[in-house]
C-alpha cells in the first residue's frame, strides 16, 4: 500500500476506535485517591465489557477449569476480597456489579492479568513457578487493587485524551508521505511514541498505587507479606537475565528501582522470616507445572527426578512435588502402575499434613478413574464436600449408575454458585441418567448460561419448553414455569448483547 494511503488507513481505524470508545457519563467515586483524572465508564458499562472478553476466553482452548488449582487459587482470591471488603478498598457499588471471577489459562509462561468487570486471569505459568502461597497471593493482590481502584477504566480515559497526538501525528505523515515516504514514517512512529510514553507514565503510577494497596491486603488476609518481596526478587532476576518470552508479565507490569525499593521499605526491620513452603502448596504448583502441556519427553524426566541419588535428603516440600509430578506425569502418560507407585510413596512424605494429604487422596482417585476403575476412585477419594471431591464422585458415580446418589449435593452447590458451568453440565448428566430429561436440558442451559453464551442458553431453554408441552407431571410444570422465566431473561441479555455488536 502507498504511504498515503497507509497512514489515511490508519486515521480511519483509528476514528472507528475512538469512536466505539467514545467518553461516557463518569461515575463518581469519591473513595478513590485522586491518581489522575476519573473515571469515563460507569461500573455496569465496565462490567459489560469485561463479559464481553470473558465470553471469548470462555471458548480459548486454553482455559482450564481444574477443580484442585480453581479452588486454590479462589481461595486466596476469596481471602484477598474479603480483606479489600473490611479495609474499605472495594465499595459496595462494585462488590454488587463486578463479576470477581478468576480464569485460569493453560500456559506456561508466567502471566497474570486483570480485566474489565472484576475478571482475573492466571496462567498455570505463574502457578508453577512461585514458591509458597505467599507470592501467589501477592500477585493476585496487586491485580485485585488494579480493578477496585479502577485502573482499567482510567487507562481508558488516559488513552481517550492522547488519541488527538496520535491523530495529528498520522494527517502530518499524510500529508508529508507524497514528498518523503521516510520522513513521513518517522512522523507516525514519532508522534506513537510520544503517546506511548505518556501512556508507560500513567502506568506506572498505577503500577505503584497497585503495589500499595495490595500489599496492605496482604497480613489481613491471612498471608505473610514477605511473600510481596519475594515475589518482587523473583521478577527481578528474571529481568536480569534478559527475559526470553516466558515472563510475560515482566512487560505488562515493568519492574522499576522504585517499586522494588518502595516494597522492600515497608517490610519493618528485623521482621520475621517468610514462612517456608507449604507442603500442599508445593503440590499444587506441581500440578500447575505437569497440566500446562510441557511435552512428553518432560513428563518423562518429571518421572525419573524421584529416583534420583540424594532424593530422600532434600526437603520434604521438593520430595512432595517431585511424588505428586511424577504420579501426575505418569497418569498422563497412562502408565497407573508408575503413577500409583510414586502416590503411595507421596502418601509417606505428607503423613501428618491434613491439607497435603487431601490433594494426595484426591490425585489417587484421579488415577484410579483414569485408569477405569471408578469403584476404587469412590474408595480413595477424601470424605470431603469441597469442589474436587464433588466433581471427582459426580464422575465416578456417573460412570457405575448411580447418579441419583450424588444429585442433591450437585443441586445444593450450584444454588450457592450459580455461576459454575462445570457442575450445571455434571447436574444434566445426573438428571438425564436418571430419565429426566426436562431438568437435564434446564441443567444444560444454565451451563451456557454461566459462560456467557446466551445464544446456546436460549437454544436449551427453548428445547425445555418443547419437552414440557409434551408432559403433564407435577413436577415438570414447575421446572417448566422456570424455564419459561429464564428463557426470558436469556432472550433479554442476547439483545444486549446483539445491540453491543
Amino acid at each position: 500500500m502507498p504511504p498515503a494511503l497507509a497512514g489515511r488507513a490508519l486515521i480511519a481505524s483509528l476514528l472507528i476506535a475512538i469512536g466505539a470508545g467514545a467518553p461516557l457519563p463518569a461515575a463518581a467515586q469519591p473513595s478513590l485517591p485522586t491518581l489522575g483524572e476519573g473515571s469515563t465508564l460507569t461500573t455496569g458499562e465496565e462490567r459489560r465489557l469485561g463479559d464481553r472478553i470473558i465470553r471469548e476466553l470462555y471458548r480459548d482452548p486454553d482455559y482450564i477449569d481444574d477443580p484442585v488449582l480453581v479452588e486454590y487459587v479462589q481461595g486466596l482470591w476469596q481471602a484477598l476480597l474479603g480483606a479489600a471488603r473490611s479495609r474499605g478498598e472495594l465499595s459496595p457499588e462494585l462488590d454488587e456489579r463486578f463479576a470477581w471471577e478468576v480464569l485460569l489459562g493453560r500456559d506456561r509462561t508466567v502471566n497474570a492479568f486483570a480485566l474489565p468487570g472484576g475478571y482475573l486471569g492466571v496462567h498455570l505459568g505463574l502457578i508453577g513457578v512461585v514458591a509458597t502461597r505467599d507470592e501467589l497471593a501477592s500477585v493476585l493482590a496487586h491485580e485485585l487493587s488494579h480493578v477496585t481502584q479502577r485502573h482499567i477504566s482510567r487507562l481508558i480515559a488516559q488513552q481517550s485524551r492522547q488519541a488527538p497526538l496520535l491523530m495529528g501525528a498520522m494527517a502530518l505523515a499524510t500529508l508529508a508521505a507524497s514528498k518523503n515516504p521516510e520522513a513521513a514514517q518517522a512522523m507516525m512512529v514519532g508522534g506513537q511514541a510520544f503517546a506511548m510514553q505518556n501512556q508507560l507514565n500513567f502506568s506506572r503510577d498505577m503500577e505503584r498505587e497497585a503495589d500499595r494497596i495490595g500489599y496492605g491486603l496482604m497480613e489481613p488476609s491471612g498471608f505473610a507479606p514477605q511473600g510481596f518481596v519475594s515475589m518482587f526478587d523473583k521478577l527481578q532476576q528474571a529481568n536480569r537475565l534478559n527475559d526470553n518470552g516466558s515472563w510475560p508479565y515482566l512487560r505488562s507490569h515493568p519492574l522499576t528501582t522504585e517499586r522494588m525499593a518502595d516494597i522492600h521499605s515497608r517490610l519493618p526491620p528485623g521482621g520475621a522470616a517468610p514462612p517456608p513452603p507449604s507442603l500442599e502448596h508445593a503440590m499444587v504448583a506441581a500440578r500447575a507445572r505437569v497440566l500446562s502441556n510441557p511435552g512428553v519427553d518432560a513428563l518423562r524426566l518429571w518421572i525419573a527426578e524421584p529416583q534420583g541419588t540424594g532424593f530422600d535428603s532434600q526437603p520434604a516440600a521438593r520430595r512432595a512435588a517431585s511424588l505428586y509430578t511424577a504420579a501426575l506425569a505418569s497418569n498422563q502418560l497412562r502408565d497407573f502402575a508408575a503413577a500409583r507407585a510414586a502416590q503411595a510413596k507421596l502418601n509417606e512424605v505428607v503423613r501428618g499434613d491434613a491439607a497435603a494429604q487431601r490433594q494426595s487422596q484426591l490425585l489417587a482417585a484421579e488415577i484410579e478413574f483414569a485408569a477405569g476403575l471408578p469403584e476404587a476412585a469412590l474408595q480413595r477419594l477424601p470424605q470431603g464436600t469441597g469442589r474436587p471431591e464433588l466433581v471427582l464422585r459426580t464422575q465416578a458415580l456417573l460412570r457405575v449408575g448411580r447418579p441419583a446418589e450424588v444429585t442433591g449435593a450437585l443441586q445444593t452447590w450450584v444454588v450457592t454458585h450459580p455461576h459454575d458451568a462445570t457442575v450445571w453440565q455434571l447436574l444434566a448428566s445426573a438428571w438425564q441418567a436418571q430419565g429426566q430429561p426436562l431438568r437435564a436440558v434446564r441443567a444444560e442451559a444454565e451451563s451456557h448460561a454461566a459462560r456467557y453464551d446466551y445464544a446456546a442458553a436460549v437454544d436449551r431453554f427453548k428445547a425445555g419448553q418443547d419437552l414440557a408441552r409434551k408432559s403433564s407431571s407435577a413436577a415438570d410444570y414447575i421446572e417448566a414455569s422456570i424455564i419459561d422465566t429464564r428463557l426470558r431473561a436469556m432472550e433479554s441479555l442476547l439483545k444486549e448483547q446483539a445491540a453491543e455488536r
